[in-house]
Parts: C-alpha cells; sequence; structure tokens
C-alpha cells in the first residue's frame, strides 16, 4: 500500500541530502497537503472563529466558507463570507489557488464598498485580524519547500512522522523553516512549528479535534498560535460538507458584493 511504502523508507532517507530534499519526504508532505486542502471535490462549512488574547480575552466571528477544485494539487477556488459579529459582515475573502504561480487574492470591505485586490506580496498578512495569515486559509504548496524527514514520534497517544521544511526561497515566507507532525494513519497534519532565521519558535498550529464527515478524515478544529504575542485562533468547523455549492466558474469578483444564497 502507498502508506506503508512512504513510511518503509522513511528511516533509509534520513540521511539523504539535505540540499536536495527526501522524494519520499515530498511524497508525505504532497499527500497531507492534499488531505488538508484538496479533500472532496469542494465543499461548505460554517465556521467559529475565536480570537484570544494574553489575557485571556476573546472575540468571536463566523463565517462560511466555499471551496471548489479544479485539480488534485492544482488550482482551486475559495470564498469567504462573514456573518459575525458587525463590524466584519458581509466582509467576502476570494481566492483563485494557482498551483504554477501567485494566487490571486480579493478581499471585500462592505463599510467603504470596495473590492481590494491583495497583492502576492501580502499573502502572509494577518487574515481579517486573525493570527492564521492569508497563505493558511488557501495553503502553500509543497513544492515550494525542501523537506527532510526528521523523526517519528508520538503526538496524543497517535504516530507521527516529523518533517522539516525549508522554503527554497527565503523570501517567499515569513519564517525561516517548520516542523510538521503527519498523523500516520489520515496523513493530516496534526501540529505545526514556525521557526526564525535563528531557530526560534515564532507560531504553533494544532489540530484539536479530527471527526470522519462522509468518509473523509476532517479537522474540525484548527488553532494558531503567535508565540511572542501569546495571542491564539481557534477556529471550529460546523455544518461541513463535501458536496460542491458553486462551480469553479462561478468564483468570480461578483459574488464578493452579491453572495450566493447559500451563506445568507
Amino acid at each position: 500500500m502507498r502508506q506503508i511504502g512512504i513510511f518503509a523508507v522513511l528511516f533509509g532517507l534520513v540521511a539523504g541530502s539535505a540540499q536536495a530534499g527526501d522524494p519520499a519526504a515530498l511524497e508525505l508532505m504532497n499527500e497531507a497537503h492534499k488531505n488538508y486542502y484538496y479533500a472532496g471535490d469542494g465543499g461548505s462549512a460554517k465556521v467559529t472563529m475565536v480570537l484570544t488574547d494574553k489575557k485571556g480575552r476573546t472575540r468571536e466571528r463566523e463565517f462560511w466558507m466555499l471551496r471548489a477544485d479544479i485539480a488534485d494539487m492544482g488550482d482551486q477556488n475559495y470564498y469567504t463570507y462573514f456573518t459575525k459579529p458587525a463590524d466584519v459582515q458581509r466582509t467576502g475573502f476570494l481566492v483563485h489557488k494557482h498551483a504554477d504561480g501567485d494566487d490571486s487574492r480579493w478581499l471585500y470591505i462592505p463599510a467603504v464598498d470596495l473590492v481590494k485586490r491583495i497583492a502576492a506580496d501580502d499573502r502572509r498578512s494577518s487574515f481579517v485580524g486573525s493570527d492564521f495569515t492569508y497563505e493558511d486559509v488557501s495553503g502553500r504548496l509543497p513544492k515550494l519547500d525542501r523537506h527532510e524527514f526528521m523523526a517519528s514520534e508520538e503526538l496524543n497517544g497517535k504516530t507521527m512522522t516529523v518533517v522539516k521544511s525549508t522554503p527554497l526561497d527565503a523570501k517567499s515566507a515569513d519564517y525561516g523553516w517548520r516542523k510538521t507532525w503527519v498523523d500516520a494513519d489520515t496523513h493530516l497534519p496534526m501540529q505545526e512549528e514556525y521557526y526564525d532565521d535563528k531557530g526560534v519558535a515564532i507560531r504553533r498550529f494544532v489540530v484539536g479535534k479530527v471527526i470522519t464527515i462522509e468518509g473523509i478524515a476532517t479537522a474540525v478544529e484548527r488553532t494558531m498560535t503567535d508565540l511572542a504575542r501569546e495571542h491564539s485562533t481557534t477556529i471550529s468547523f460546523n455544518e461541513v460538507s463535501y458536496e460542491v455549492v458553486l462551480k469553479p466558474d462561478d468564483y468570480t469578483e461578483r459574488i464578493l458584493k452579491n453572495p450566493p444564497p447559500v451563506v445568507r
């Protein structure tokens, strides 16, 4: 089986070329990325976002997220529509994810009735004030990094494979490198730590809950923590469906000002 094949070569490749990276590590990260960002052919979810500051004070937001895949590990479209609270209500976020180039991203700001194109350099900016970046929402393709196996570890009672990923182009990321804990059974990324060039951990991502929906292992609770600011954001997915609600061609700038009925 493919999974067995990946893990069977793990320890034989640990000593491989750090410059070239490990082909099996790249394969595993591709699988993890596909399972996390490309589950099914698309779908929808109602999402609750809770932002917590260092004093434990919280703010809550709610939004719908729709997705349509054009090709596995290839192009896909995302649409996010905020419903609560009032200060972000009707805010929309649209992504055309391109496998072979920079993503196209637009943000609709209802207070000024403005659709703003988000430049490629802004993909590492905060997603609507949260600890997730725009790139965290739509994903960073594994082919942009060099991957190396580090270890096999237990995390919360489950076997994980730990992979170190270093950007091939240092300017393409706001971190020096990251560690990812990939579940040996589901091939989902269950934890990630981001480090600066000096090896100091700056952000931590943790999956808090996984359930099976329509036969697909789904991370329904995810937390990103800014370790320096001691600030975190937790997103919880509800009403998850892998039925494709909108066709890829429906993901145009027009839906930012005229959201589809499913999200209203």
